[in-house]
């Protein structure tokens, strides 16, 4: 990491370290002690898609606040970590796109190190939110941890040997994009068939508007109705535990593409667990992670699958701003 250590050679240790979670509808900054314990925090939305620099300016607002929030000087500021969503160089701080946002090759770590002064770190969101499972969360003392986060979109991270699997000037892991189904439905990469394009939580929330539509899911019909932006993981969760068979049987479905995916990812890392995070984990973690499991389960060969362990994220929320401020503080403390 020749980039950051060139900053880091010249940085005198502080006693605080910023959390920043770069999501796709929200942004959080957290600012936490040097035992990772928070001290204050600030959550806003983002404005989409941008072009002109003010959602960096609006990062940059963010983490002050926190800062505010926490009553910390900046001069005490170790460094900070920031998880982005989409494909990233680690090496170079840049975002190489963030459609949400609107972004493409973004050098957010160079305008973070010189606004703030002290060494920035970026990481890819879901590969951050794994990390603070693997540090704090459901993958402690693991050797090897695959996290999975079915939401918007079907995000991958993998923690092995304590640091974060990528390629060499890219982060990976994009499981959401493993073809599943030759000549399937396209996805918003632009290829056919991709496990997002399947199983994501849009593709969900299609097929169960379809089913409320045709009268099979009256208590989602009655409830959210059948635009897209109201069925959410909650009202998911909601419809199935009123009786919409119709709904258990997409989500399930649902579930078993990922599972099937996953089984396909454990054969080649043989992962101690796999962390299942997310919004629709979240609402509903007993169907989601026991249908992912008894998929996987299903493709793997016997040794593979009576190691396997499918269990769901513990941190919530604070995954990714709180492995964001970790895997800054093991990138600078290595460096240093």
């Amino acid at each position: 990491m020749v980039q950051e250590r060139n900053f880091m050679d010249k940085h005198q240790p502080g006693k605080y370290w910023i959390g920043f979670d770069l999501g796709g509808t929200k942004m959080l900054a957290t600012v936490y002690d040097k035992d990772l314990q928070p001290l204050g925090s600030k959550r806003r939305r983002t404005r989409g898609r941008d072009n002109t620099g003010v959602e960096s300016n609006r990062i940059s607002q963010t983490i002050e606040k926190a800062l505010a929030d926490a009553d910390i000087d900046l001069k005490n500021v170790q460094g900070i970590g920031v998880g982005c969503p989409g494909p990233i160089d680690p090496e170079k701080g840049v975002v190489y796109e963030a459609p949400n946002l609107g972004w493409q090759d973004v050098p957010l770590r160079k305008t973070l190190e010189k606004q703030f002064g002290c060494p920035a770190v970026l990481a890819n969101d879901v590969d951050a939110g794994v990390y603070g499972e693997y540090r704090f969360g459901a993958g402690q003392s693991a050797r090897c941890v695959l996290g999975v986060f079915p939401g918007t979109g079907i995000g991958g991270g993998c923690v092995y040997d304590g640091k974060i699997f990528r390629g060499r000037d890219k982060s990976c892991m994009e499981i959401g994009h493993v073809p599943v189904m030759p000549d399937g439905p396209l996805c918003g990469c632009g290829q056919r068939g991709c496990l997002e394009a399947v199983a994501g939580r849009l593709a969900i929330s299609a097929a169960t508007a379809q089913a409320a539509y045709r009268g099979a899911a009256p208590h989602l019909l009655r409830e959210a109705g059948t635009d897209l932006a109201d069925i959410r993981s909650g009202a998911l969760a909601e419809s199935i535990e009123a009786g919409d068979r119709a709904v258990e049987k997409i989500v399930r479905a649902a579930a078993a593409h990922i599972g099937t995916a996953i089984a396909g990812v454990v054969h080649l890392l043989a992962p101690d667990v796999v962390v299942l995070g997310g919004g629709l984990v979240e609402a509903m973690p007993k169907l989601f992670v026991g249908a992912v499991e008894t998929a996987a389960r299903e493709h793997l060969l016997p040794s593979f699958a009576v190691s396997l362990k499918v269990v769901p994220a513990t941190l919530g929320d604070d995954s990714t701003v709180l492995g964001a401020a970790a895997w800054a503080e093991h990138v600078i403390s290595t460096a240093c």
